[in-house]
C-alpha cells in the first residue's frame, strides 16, 4: 500500500515564488565598488526576465549556462532562473589555470557565459578556446575593461530590459532532473564535473536549516564569503530562500579590512570560508564590532586551534569546522557540542568545535580499512573515508570517469584517511595521498601542521613528504612566520619537541614568504612537491 500525500517534486522554481511571496521585503545586499542593496520583491521580477532572456538568445533545454561571476545579486538571479527554466547552472572557478577553465567549458558544452566585468579580462582571452559557446553576457561590476567589438558580446542589464515580466512556465517537471554542475579543483588531473539534481540541491538546502547543522532561520544575515562559483557557496544562497534570512554578500570585494567592515556594518550573524580567509581576516577584527556573528562556519580543510582561539579571543565565539566536497553538495558534518560534551570546558569544548564533527541528517560515513573491512567505530582504528547519501554523487558527470572514485555497493570515495568516534564524530587524520610514510611507519600532516601552528609565531604550515634514504620518506614543513616575526627552522623544532612524537620532528624545514594556494584558498601540497621535488628522481 502507498502513501497518500501529495506527490510534489522537489525543484527550484518554488524556491523564487516562496521568497518573493513570503520574504519579499527582505535584503540582498553586494558589496563592492559601490555596494548595493535590494529585496527579494524587486529581484523576482529580475529572474524571471532572466529567464525569457535564456529563451530568446535559443538556449536548448537542459543546456549548461556557464558563469564566472563574483558573490552577488546577479549571480543570484543566475542561480534561480538558469535551473528554473529547465537549463543547468555551470558555475566556473575563474581562478584555475587557463587550461583547465578552458576544458571544463568544453567538457561542459556551455552554450552562454554570463561573466562578471571585473572577470572579463582573465577569460575574454580564452573565448576563442570555447568550441560550443555562443553568447557572452556582461555583467557590470565596476571592472574597467572595455567591452569587446564582437556581436557575441551582450550586456546583461540591457539584454534584461528587452523582456516583459512576465510569469514562465515551470518546465522542470521531475526532481531528478540536472539543476547545476560543478568541477573539481582539478589536482590529481583533468577536474571532474559533479551534476547537482533539482532534489539534492533542495535537499541540501533544508539540512542547512536543521538545528545541529546551521540552524538557519529568518532572524539570521547570512554572509557566504565562500565563492559562489565554487559548490554552489555550499548550498548557503538557496538555504537563505528556504528560511529568509537576509544575505549579505562581498561582491568583488577581496581587502580584509573591507570584508569585516561589511560583516559588521549588516550585522551578520552567520559567515562561512575556508580557513585561508578566516586567517587573513584576522589583523582587521579588533576595530570592528562582530558581536552579532553566532556561528563562524570553517571549511576547506582542518582548522587548526591557533586560528580558531584568535576568533575566541577577539570575536567572542570559536570556528566551527564542517566537512564535505564538491562530490558531497558540500555539507557532510559539521561539529557542535552535544549532551554527552557538557562536561567539557575552555580550551576542550573549542578543540572539539574544531574537528568535523558527526554527519549531518541524510547522510552516512564510515571508514574503511586496506583489507575492505569497515572499521569500528572507536576515534582510533583509520581507514578511508567513505560517504553515501541523497546529497551525495553517484557518478561523475561524462563516460567512464572517475569510476574508482566509487565503491561496488555505491559509496563516494572521498581519498581521506579518517577516525569516527563511539559517539559518530568524524576525525580527518590526512589525505591518502598527503600521509608521510617513514620507516614502515605513518605521520599526518594534518596533525603535525596543526602542531606547528599552536605557535603563535607562526602563520601557516604544510607538510609535504620528501624522500629520504634511510627512511623512505620524511615530512618537510613549509613555514610562514607571523608578521613581522624572524623566526629560524630550530626554533621551530623546539616549538614541536613534547608536542609530537620526536620521530615525527622534520629535519627539513623552509621558511617560506607565502604558501601556494590552490584556486580554491587551500594549500597546494602539489605545487610544493613540485618546487622541492628531487632533481635527480623528480619526487620529492
Amino acid at each position: 500500500m502507498r502513501g497518500l500525500m501529495q506527490d510534489r517534486q522537489l525543484t527550484i522554481p518554488p524556491l523564487l515564488s516562496r521568497a518573493e511571496t513570503n520574504f519579499g521585503h527582505k535584503r540582498i545586499v553586494t558589496g563592492g565598488a559601490t555596494e548595493t542593496v535590494s529585496t527579494w520583491r524587486e529581484v523576482a521580477p529580475r529572474v524571471r526576465k532572466l529567464a525569457r532572456a535564456l529563451e530568446s538568445l535559443g538556449v536548448p533545454a537542459g543546456a549548461c549556462v556557464g558563469t564566472f561571476a563574483w558573490n552577488s545579486q546577479r549571480h543570484v538571479e543566475l542561480y534561480l532562473a538558469i535551473p528554473s527554466s529547465g537549463r543547468i547552472l555551470h558555475t566556473i572557478n575563474h581562478r584555475l589555470h587557463h587550461e583547465q577553465i578552458s576544458f571544463i567549458v568544453n567538457d561542459a558544452a556551455d552554450d552562454v557565459l554570463f561573466i562578471d566585468r571585473t572577470i572579463l579580462p582573465v577569460i575574454w582571452p580564452l573565448v576563442s578556446s570555447f568550441g560550443t559557446v555562443r553568447h557572452v553576457v556582461v555583467m557590470e561590476d565596476g571592472g574597467d575593461m572595455p567591452l569587446p567589438d564582437d556581436p557575441r558580446v551582450l550586456d546583461y542589464e540591457e539584454l534584461l530590459s528587452r523582456q516583459a515580466d512576465r510569469p514562465f512556465e515551470t518546465v522542470v517537471e521531475d526532481e531528478n532532473t540536472a539543476a547545476a554542475l560543478c568541477y573539481t579543483s582539478g589536482t590529481t588531473g583533468n577536474p571532474k564535473g559533479v551534476l547537482y539534481s533539482h532534489r539534492s540541491v533542495i535537499l541540501h538546502s533544508l539540512l542547512l536549516l536543521g538545528a545541529d547543522v546551521f540552524a538557519l532561520s529568518e532572524r539570521d544575515v547570512v554572509a557566504p564569503i565562500v565563492p559562489m562559483f565554487h559548490v554552489n557557496a555550499w548550498g548557503l544562497p538557496y538555504a537563505v530562500m528556504q528560511c529568509g534570512s537576509d544575505l549579505v554578500l562581498p561582491g568583488s570585494i577581496r581587502d580584509p579590512e573591507q570584508i569585516v567592515s561589511l560583516l559588521s556594518r549588516h550585522r551578520v550573524t552567520f559567515s562561512a570560508a575556508v580557513a585561508t580567509v578566516w586567517r587573513d581576516l584576522i589583523p582587521a577584527l579588533a576595530s570592528h564590532d562582530l558581536g552579532s556573528l553566532r556561528h563562524i562556519a570553517c571549511g576547506g580543510g582542518a582548522v587548526d586551534d591557533a586560528l580558531s582561539r584568535a576568533y575566541e579571543q577577539i570575536v567572542g565565539i570559536p570556528l566551527t569546522n564542517a566537512w564535505g566536497m564538491t562530490e558531497t553538495s558540500p555539507v557532510v558534518t559539521t561539529s557542535r557540542l552535544a549532551t554527552h560534551h557538557d562536561n567539557l570546558r575552555g580550551e576542550a569544548r573549542r578543540l572539539l568545535i574544531g574537528t568535523p564533527g558527526p554527519a549531518v541528517p541524510l547522510t552516512e560515513i564510515r571508514v574503511v580499512g586496506d583489507d575492505g573491512t569497515v572499521q569500528p567505530h572507536d576515534g582510533k582504528t583509520p581507514g578511508e573515508l567513505q560517504v553515501a547519501g541523497a546529497t551525495i554523487a553517484r557518478a561523475y558527470f561524462g563516460t567512464d570517469i572517475g569510476r574508482d572514485g566509487f565503491t561496488s555497493d555505491g559509496w563516494l570515495r572521498t581519498g581521506d584517511v579518517a577516525t569516527i568516534d563511539e559517539w559518530g564524530y568524524l576525525r580527518i587524520v590526512d589525505r591518502t595521498k598527503d600521509l608521510v610514510k617513514s620507516g614502515g611507519e605513518w605521520i599526518s600532516s594534518v596533525l603535525l601542521e596543526n602542531a606547528v601552528m599552536a605557535d603563535p609565531r607562526v602563520r601557516e604550515a604544510a607538510v609535504i613528504g620528501i624522500s629520504d634514504p634511510r627512511w623512505g620518506e620524511r615530512p618537510m614543513a613549509c613555514v610562514v612566520p607571523a608578521a613581522g616575526v624572524n623566526l629560524t627552522a630550530e626554533e621551530v623544532r623546539a616549538h614541536l619537541r613534547g608536542r609530537v612524537a620526536s620521530w615525527w620532528i622534520p629535519e627539513r624545514i623552509e621558511i617560506m614568504g607565502e604558501i601556494p594556494k590552490t584556486a580554491t584558498g587551500k594549500w597546494s601540497k602539489q605545487a610544493l612537491r613540485r618546487r622541492f621535488a628531487d632533481p635527480a628522481t623528480g619526487s620529492p
